[in-house]
């Protein structure tokens, strides 16, 4: 989404606005040239819909506005955008209740709104790739608003999010004080809107995902909120999976599973290998990555000379490149130049976000992209239709500029590069023994890579209590992997399954089998 989401955050890039940065964007204007919310944005806009699913016509409610967030002293220093669709003729009071939101840090939740669950979506072109302009708005069969209320809010200096005049908004750039302000908007959507009593849910991309493990603890400990379950699209928990460099092996492994399938995509691997499915593919290379290729990795420079060519012979086979260049690179593959490597006799690159995308780049010798192809396939038809949406549709206006890459930086954390969630969201489990987590993970994304997430999840705890509530969904797609109709179909049913099932989840006892 030109998309969106956006992942990942390489710390050794922080030093740009993430979200720019992952789109090839210049960088946004500083925050003190930033506008600020006043009167216009605090107006609420309430218009009445109906959407098709499944041949069922449900009608519904759509909530466009602000909600404020306050300081310590109870003054009001930012408001958050945000867009609810609520369905009509039910008691809501016991009816799901789902927040959504993107990552970046710095993007918007545009992405999520116009591509995933939202009654109304971007029409892409065949099997989810960029469409011609002029651009469509179209009903989106594949919405969740069947099983849930969906309310979906953007990051403060991000969307329609802005902090009050007079305040400053790099307070709100960081880790803790964006769960803050994110736990203080769902606390303050569930009291104006009697939602207490709803069964309710997070549901976050890319960044968003590292966001909802530390917003569930947020709402525990400082609200009281207990969730029903959490799902994670293109989930992230720890940059270690995905921060490569000299002292950090784990990022090369996390890797190499998407490198097999994106070879596979492409038709770049060896005929055994390209007649087994891309399950079938991306179980091999996984169980190989942190298996074989692990130890190996380990081992260093104390590898003997047949050694480290027999295990490069294995990883060309597995990732559609030549030996030659796979010992070159110490047998430890940079996830960009393998974008550039791989059809280089193409003179193409493949995209991050979506390794299926590709483009011509400036030349064919260089060792990184000049640009995302999956990235910038969405950016023109998600703005410019979100822009039409929220005006004609939704009623809502506004002066400010709608910030889809929002100037974030620096963002600060409260660990080390390596920043991880995984420990958070295990205190969270171990204290709500209702509350489950479903991963939804693309094999062509190479933001926030599927290996990197089955890595995180094998070290969140060591009990059954936890592993057994915690579940997987694999998708042909990439990091936004709803915009492939098909793969879009088969999450939304997914998706929908999970919070059907646990909106009146129950623990299993110790002595249940």
């Amino acid at each position: 989404m030109s998309p969106r989401v956006l992942c990942t955050i390489i710390v050794s890039l922080l030093a740009m606005p993430a979200a720019a940065q992952q789109r090839g964007q210049a960088p946004p204007p500083a925050p003190s040239q930033r506008e600020s919310a006043g009167a216009a944005e605090e107006k609420i806009s309430k218009t009445s819909h109906a959407v098709v699913i499944d041949g069922r016509e449900i009608k519904y409610t759509a909530t466009a506005g602000t909600l404020p967030i306050r300081g310590d002293d109870g003054k009001v220093q930012a408001r958050m955008f945000f867009v609810a669709y609520t369905k009509d003729g039910e008691d809501a009071k016991s009816r799901p209740v789902s927040f959504l939101y993107n990552g970046g840090p710095g993007s918007a939740t545009i992405w999520l709104h116009m591509g995933s669950f939202a009654p109304r979506r971007v029409q892409m072109a065949d099997d989810g790739f960029q469409p011609a302009p002029p651009y469509r708005l179209v009903d989106n069969e594949n919405s969740l608003i069947d099983v849930s209320d969906l309310v979906f809010v953007d990051a403060i200096s991000t969307g329609y999010s802005r902090t009050v005049e007079g305040v400053n908004p790099t307070q709100f750039h960081g880790q803790q004080p964006d769960l803050r302000a994110f736990g203080d908007f769902i606390n303050e959507y569930l009291k104006t809107s009697g939602r207490w009593a709803s069964p309710k849910y997070l549901i976050g991309e890319s960044y968003g995902t590292i966001r909802s493990a530390g917003l569930s603890q947020e709402l525990q400990t400082r609200h009281g909120i207990e969730l029903n379950g959490i799902v994670l699209v293109s989930a992230l928990l720890s940059y270690q999976v995905i921060s490569t460099g000299p002292q950090n092996d784990l990022a090369y492994v996390s890797y190499f599973p998407t490198y097999t399938t994106t070879a596979w995509y492409h038709k770049r691997l060896p005929a055994d290998l390209q007649a087994k499915s891309v399950k079938q593919v991306a179980d091999e290379a996984l169980a190989f990555a942190t298996g074989e290729y692990a130890t190996t990795l380990l081992r260093g420079n104390s590898l003997s000379d047949a050694e480290r060519k027999a295990v490069a012979q294995k990883i060309a086979r597995l990732t559609g490149l030549s030996q030659a260049y796979v010992e070159e690179t110490n047998l430890r593959i940079d996830p960009g130049r393998f974008r550039k490597e791989l059809l280089r006799d193409k003179r193409l690159v493949v995209g991050r976000l979506d390794t299926r995308y590709t483009a011509t780049d400036l030349d064919a010798a260089g060792e990184q992209q000049e640009f995302d192809p999956s990235n910038t396939a969405l950016q023109g038809a998600y703005t410019a239709m979100f822009m039409d949406y929220v005006r004609n549709e939704l009623k809502w206006e506004s002066d400010l500029h709608y910030e889809s890459s929002g100037n974030v930086r620096p963002w600060t954390y409260v660990q080390n590069a390596y920043m991880d969630m995984t420990e958070p969201l295990r205190q969270t489990m171990a204290k709500n023994p209702f509350l489950k987590v479903r991963v939804e993970a693309g094999y062509y994304d190479m933001a926030c890579v599927f290996g990197g997430a089955v890595i995180n999840f094998w070290h969140l705890g060591y009990d059954k209590t936890f592993t057994d509530r915690v579940s997987f969904g694999w998708f042909e797609g990439g990091h936004m992997m709803y915009t492939r109709p098909s793969a879009h179909k088969a999450l939304k049913n997914d998706v929908a399954k999970f919070i059907t099932d646990t909106a009146g989840a129950r623990p299993r006892s110790a002595t249940q089998p």
